[in-house]
């Protein structure tokens, strides 16, 4: 294959964009693609963003078809407005449900909670969707450079686990992506496109021993991620060293907050706002917050909804959002000030809960950032971050920006360095991605790291049952955090029972923090903080042939693909079979 384009994907929670960059011409910039898509229901524009929403359209709605001649749906801004029209006719979110583990992410489930008679469709189906559109979109605008034949890197979170990995690398494969596709981490993109900026002169400002917080607040998720500048004789290299838990929050909370102040503000009127109004109210007021806290933006804005039977009054019905109002209770509701020894609190749980995107309890970023930097302590010190680098579409506004600086400045007697450059909140990620295409592709430079988590499978321990009793479980690691993309290992250790033959429940857990665990270390005891349980996987794995005994000793074998994706070999020490385990999906 000789790629002519090296491409990077932004798949996005709430934005999607795709950036290109010509290889084998030396000082090519970095492009983003103008995308067509649907604006109103017969009007079709370039736009160089993509909003990650999908339409599901109605009998009744004649809604002509779209560039890509889909008719009974459609994706990108005309979705995104329809979602405050018709919000359970609109997948938004997909990208979030892409790593809840707790639901099958192949089943037809959104958009959530929609009516019986919405055709639904399943997380990795609404992903699927974008990335044709993207494809398409490309192939239209370069016909003699297809899509499946070009250097192509696709952006996921730096804390989606390694089931997540997989589901965003099928949905990939199913929307006629290529199999030599890479994944990498938002908050590294967001680096490699600074680097793209800068040049040879991230030196300049990055020193030996330095350490960068990349701060990544997007649609759905908040990132945390710390690179260190490191001495390679003589030469000083990046290299990742810590990754935050996956943060269920981001600019969609925020628009559900704005939300609620709208609803308080119709209620004041008398109008009460019932399900269906207040899942519409949250879409219109995702605009009605970005215009607000938009430094040119008006000091109010309307919000308005459709009335709905008696207790209403007919037709629309709207209400004026407070520019300083909104902007305090955002501040203070998702950026509070903090002491940096502060952790996210736990309140009580309720014993029912919906099923529903697991969404933190604590929406106060700055907790968690503390309980971020603390969790990576060296020593008895938190980490001190000596830059900062801010990515995601929340930093657009400097309010959120201002208030994290000087938080880091109480926290440790001086305020972090911003990193100098043109900043591009809406395609750092997509830029990123394209520029580590291109320099994978040229042997350019890369931040080192590999695998941000470490690896363990759930081993059933021996012994008498106790009636009732589960019993104890230890973690035995099979991946090392940094193992790098690309190899493998034979994992040392004593041998473990595997069952075949019938069906059996596989466990595995990860941790982000425990970076001295190597393969072959046995744990009997961790903390939640510690170890987290990923997807497990409901196997029947082939029996071995001359093997009576359902339990057959194995041994272990890990490879981390070049995706960055986990796989896991059990070997035979009676026999030659081998059984792969893809520890990607539960479906049920």
């Amino acid at each position: 294959m000789n790629p002519t384009y090296a491409i990077g994907i932004d798949l996005g929670t709430t934005n999607s964009a795709l950036a290109y960059r010509r290889l084998e011409t030396e000082g090519a910039p970095v492009e983003c693609l103008a995308i067509p898509q649907l604006v109103d229901q017969a009007t079709t524009e370039k736009r160089t963003t993509l909003p990650s929403f999908m339409h599901l359209g109605t009998a009744a709605e004649p809604g002509a078809p779209d560039w890509m001649g889909n008719v009974n749906w459609s994706v990108g801004e005309y979705a995104r407005r329809r979602a405050a029209e018709l919000p359970g006719r609109t997948v938004a979110a997909a990208k979030s449900w892409l790593c809840h583990s707790r639901v099958d992410r192949h089943e037809a489930i959104l958009p959530w909670g929609a009516p019986d008679e919405v055709e639904k469709c399943s997380p990795v189906e609404a992903s699927k969707r974008y990335l044709q559109h993207l494809a398409g979109a490309w192939n239209a605008q370069f016909p003699d450079a297809p899509f499946a034949e070009q250097q192509l890197v696709l952006t996921v979170p730096a804390s989606f686990d390694a089931s997540a990995r997989e589901l965003t690398h099928l949905a990939a494969r199913e929307a006629g992506l290529p199999e030599h596709l890479i994944l990498l981490e938002e908050p590294q993109s967001a680096v490699y496109a600074w680097l793209a900026q800068v040049g040879n002169d991230w030196r300049k400002q990055l020193g030996k021993n330095d350490t960068l917080l990349v701060c990544d607040v997007g649609g759905g998720t908040t990132d945390f991620t710390l690179v260190r500048v490191e001495d390679e004789d003589g030469d000083l290299v990046l290299r990742r060293v810590a990754v935050g838990n996956h943060i269920l929050v981001g600019g969609d909370n925020m628009d559900l907050l704005t939300a609620h102040l709208a609803q308080q503000a119709f209620a004041e009127q008398g109008v009460k706002v019932d399900a269906w109004q207040s899942t519409a109210l949250w879409h219109a007021c995702r605009q009605a917050k970005e215009d607000l806290l938009s430094p040119a933006g008006a000091q109010t804005h309307p919000v308005t909804i459709l009335g709905r039977g008696r207790s209403v009054i007919g037709g629309n019905i709207s209400v004026d959002l407070n520019k300083q109002q909104v902007s305090d209770a955002l501040l203070e509701g998702f950026f509070p000030a903090c002491a940096l020894n502060d952790r996210p609190q736990r309140p009580r749980l309720s014993g029912f809960r919906e099923l529903g995107l697991p969404y933190e309890h604590d929406t106060a970023i700055t907790r968690h950032l503390a309980a971020f930097l603390g969790m990576h302590a060296e020593g008895d010190a938190s980490v001190r971050p000596t830059h900062v680098l801010f990515n995601g579409g929340v930093f657009k506004s400097d309010i959120f920006k201002n208030r994290l600086m000087e938080l880091m400045g109480s926290w440790f007697g001086a305020v972090p360095k911003l990193l100098d450059g043109h900043e591009d909140l809406d395609h750092a990620v997509a830029t990123g991605g394209a520029f580590y295409a291109a320099s994978k592709h040229s042997g350019g430079l890369r931040i080192r790291g590999g695998t941000a988590r470490a690896y363990y499978l759930g081993i059933e321990t021996a012994g008498l049952a106790i009636p009732g009793a589960p019993r104890p479980l230890n973690a035995f690691c099979v991946v090392p955090a940094g193992m790098e993309e690309g190899s493998e290992i034979e994992v040392p250790g004593e041998e473990f029972g595997l069952v075949t033959g019938e069906p059996a429940h596989f466990r595995v857990l990860s941790s982000a923090v425990r970076k001295d665990d190597k393969p072959g270390d046995l744990l009997t005891s961790w903390t939640e903080e510690e170890l987290q349980e990923t997807d497990s996987l409901e196997a029947e794995l082939p029996a071995a042939e001359g093997v009576e005994d359902g339990y057959i000793p194995v041994r272990f074998e890990s490879r981390v693909t070049e995706l960055g994706i986990f796989e896991l070999w059990c070997v035979s020490t009676l026999t030659d079979h081998r059984w792969k385990l893809e520890f990607s999906v539960r479906e049920e």
